[in-house]
């Protein structure tokens, strides 16, 4: 019965996560600050209320809210999928999902930070995957050790394509921890050394202080 109950559980997290991002794209086509806004208070009552909420028992008991600095538009790009030279691929182990295999879509060139790799899940359900490590990653108030997420769409987080159809919209002030930053017992696909840039990036989901 409980297997059921957490089957449902997350089933209705996913939901709510697709759709907090079809509210996001729409709101952020003329006012992405707004968009900004709605995604932080969705994710707060998530992370506080939700069953599936990655926090563990005792720091949701004291938990105010994620830490997510001011919008800052000068953050959000969008940028034209680059195709790789070569192919290549990447099999994540995790403990919670298996080997999770990934093949290399192409590459995004991010003003002044560089490049970083646009992954796709090749097995069941697609999606493009795109984490990003920077240079605040693991400081004390800085940012998760292992990298952030930029885009997970297969789980619902895509800020949609450019107007060009090859391009995607990468904002950075929408970069989130992955679970295993809450929960130890979560294991996630985190950034190899094609998503990490030598730079900060001062916007988007910080480590709680």
């Amino acid at each position: 019965m409980s297997n059921t109950i957490g089957a449902l559980q997350l089933a209705d997290w996913r939901r709510r996560v697709f759709g907090l991002y079809a509210g996001v794209r729409q709101l952020s086509v003329h006012d992405p600050a707004a968009g900004h806004e709605l995604w932080k208070s969705a994710r707060d009552e998530l992370f506080a209320g939700h069953p599936q909420s990655p926090l563990l028992p005792d720091d949701r008991a004291n938990f105010t809210g994620l830490t997510v600095p001011r919008y800052d538009p000068d953050w959000r790009f969008e940028l034209e999928v680059r195709r790789p030279d070569e192919p290549a691929r990447l099999t994540v182990d995790s403990a919670t999902d298996g080997l999770i295999p990934f093949a290399l879509v192409g590459t995004v060139r991010i003003p002044y930070l560089g490049t970083l790799d646009v992954w796709r899940l090749t097995g069941y359900g697609g999606g493009l995957f795109v984490p990003v490590k920077d240079k605040l990653a693991g400081a004390p108030g800085g940012t998760y050790g292992g990298g952030r997420y930029l885009l997970d769409t297969v789980k619902g987080a895509d800020l949609g394509q450019g107007a060009d159809g090859d391009s995607l919209v990468v904002d950075f002030n929408f970069a989130y921890n992955p679970s295993c930053a809450y929960d130890p017992s979560w294991s996630c696909p985190l950034a190899q050394p094609g998503n990490t840039v030598r730079e900060e990036v001062p916007v988007g989901e910080r480590m709680p202080r």
